[in-house]
Parts: structure tokens; C-alpha cells; sequence
């Protein structure tokens, strides 16, 4: 592994999630001997309910955005708004709700905010409206072919770019690419999506087009295993999986330090599981899992 390099982890549930992070983030402070000192917490990312600039899954929990943006700010961590819908139009960009979280985590606490998107119409409105976020270019854009992921890494107006996690295995092409570019990739790591997958982009578009209001016929996942829903399990078996061994051995000495978790809409019990397999030792996993449970109420069903 690279010497002092480390794994930046970006998290799911910034506004459902709460009550997890708020027990679990004094425990990063005050017994760093528990976690890995190889990595750290980057950002922790996602969209309130009915946000119409939302778009890789529909907007999830209902906590106070003040709340989580004076709780990440505590720790010095990012928060992301996601607003990663695909089909935005010019009369959408005045969304009051959307641009009120825009304005409030602009300047929230002592790191930059930033942005995931995929528009390139709400980019330019949010360059122009909102210069103190940062942005970063959705997995929604399903960029399966590493000529488009390098022309999008690029972009000097991205600072991170999340590939398909389809292309987390090309370590030829990734490996050629220039240090600089290599700090702008964010690899997708515990995706449950099957991999042959060929509806993944019309699956999000059917997101946007709900979070705009419309009504679109419900897309039906083709996937083998979709009836069981998400396994952490199943998804350590995909071929583009990335464990904490990967990371270590692999991806950290080629020079990659960024990895997404996704998960938002799943139950927070099932997000523990994550914070504890990517950050946690073994020998404090249990002491972890009975601090959390003691501490706070999780939703086990």
C-alpha cells in the first residue's frame, strides 16, 4: 500500500441517515483506535424528499437540513446535494426548495460543499448562482466507455468524476492515466446492479422523471436477483465490487484514493454494515455495532 496515502470515503444518507452518524461520529473521535488509520470519511451525500433536482434514486429522508449541515461541519466533513436529474429544463432551475438547500450549504461549515449532477444546464446555472460548491459528474451519465470517462475527467469543472462502476476493472486504461486525473476519480465500489445490465441509464431517467412529478410507466429492473432486493452479500460478488482488500493492495499504490458507498434508501442497520467492513478493524466491529445500538435507535425491519 501506498505509504501515506489514504482512502476518502464519501457516504450515503446526509438527510436520512442522521441518527446513525450522529452516534457514529463521536466514535470516529473519541476511539480512533477502532478504525483503520488508511482512510477517513470524505463527504456524506444525498437529497431531501420530492426534490425536483434530484435523480439517481428518489429523495430520501426527512432530516433538518441545518442539522445535518451543523453535524458534518462538527467533524470537518463534506456534505453533497444530490441533484443528479438528467431531464432538467430551464424553468426548473428556479426551484425554490432546491436553491435554498443550494444557498444554505454553500457556506455551512469550515470545508467546501459540493454538488453531484448530471445535467450540464444545472452545472452552468450553479457555476453562475452558487461559486463557493463544488461539483461533482454522476454514475447517472453511464459513461461504460473509458474514451467518454476520460473525456469527462478532463473537465476542469468537476473536481470528482464517479465512473459505472463497470469500468472499476479496467486497470490498464486506469492505470495509464495522468496523476492528476487519477485524484478525480470516485469509484463506486458495493453497486448490487447486475452487471450485465443494459437498462441501468433508462432506470435513472425513470427516477428524474418522477422527481419532476410526471408519471412515467414504472421501469421494471430486468436483473435475476432483483426480487430480493439489495444483499450486501450478493453484492461482494459482482465483478465490479471493490473490498477493502482491493483498496488496499490495488487501488491506493496505482494512485486512487476516492470510493463512493452507495446506499441510500436502504435501512440504516444495513449502512452500519458498511461503516463497519470499510472503516472498522474486525477486532472492534462488535464493540462498534453494540455501541451504535445502545446509542441510538435503528431501524431493524
Amino acid at each position: 500500500m501506498s505509504g501515506e496515502r489514504k482512502a476518502i470515503y464519501h457516504l450515503p444518507g446526509l438527510f436520512e441517515f442522521g441518527t446513525l452518524y450522529r452516534a457514529f461520529l463521536p466514535l470516529t473521535r473519541a476511539h480512533r483506535e477502532y478504525f483503520y488509520d488508511w482512510c477517513e470519511i470524505g463527504s456524506v451525500y444525498g437529497a431531501p424528499g420530492d426534490c425536483l433536482w434530484g435523480g439517481g434514486r428518489v429523495g430520501f429522508g426527512e432530516d433538518s437540513p441545518k442539522e445535518a449541515a451543523a453535524l458534518l461541519g462538527e467533524y470537518g466533513i463534506s456534505a453533497r446535494l444530490t441533484f443528479s436529474n438528467s431531464l432538467l429544463r430551464e424553468e426548473h432551475l428556479s426551484d425554490p426548495k432546491c436553491n435554498a438547500l443550494c444557498a444554505l450549504f454553500e457556506n455551512s461549515g469550515p470545508v467546501p460543499n459540493g454538488v453531484i449532477l448530471t445535467s450540464d444546464l444545472l452545472l452552468r446555472y450553479l457555476q453562475r448562482e452558487y461559486p463557493g460548491l463544488y461539483f461533482v459528474s454522476s454514475t447517472t451519465k453511464v459513461l461504460t466507455e473509458f474514451s467518454r470517462l476520460e473525456e469527462e475527467l478532463r473537465r476542469e469543472e468537476f473536481r470528482y468524476v464517479v465512473p459505472d462502476f463497470r469500468l472499476n476493472k479496467a486497470f490498464d486504461r486506469l492505470g495509464a492515466l495522468p496523476e492528476r486525473i487519477k485524484q478525480k476519480v470516485e469509484f463506486l465500489c458495493n453497486e448490487c446492479c447486475w452487471f450485465s445490465c443494459p437498462d441501468r441509464k433508462a432506470c435513472y431517467e425513470n427516477v428524474s422523471r418522477k422527481n419532476l412529478g410526471e408519471d412515467p410507466a414504472e421501469h421494471r429492473c430486468a436483473s435475476p436477483e432483483a426480487k430480493r432486493g439489495y444483499r450486501f452479500s450478493e453484492a461482494m460478488k459482482n465483478p465490479g465490487f471493490i473490498g477493502i482488500e482491493d483498496i488496499q493492495k490495488t487501488y491506493l499504490p496505482m494512485g486512487f484514493s476516492h470510493f463512493k458507498l452507495e446506499g441510500r434508501g436502504l435501512g440504516s442497520a444495513l449502512i452500519l454494515e458498511f461503516l463497519l467492513y470499510y472503516l472498522t478493524k474486525p477486532e472492534y466491529r462488535l464493540k462498534v455495532r453494540e455501541e451504535i445500538y445502545l446509542d441510538s435507535m435503528l431501524d431493524l425491519f
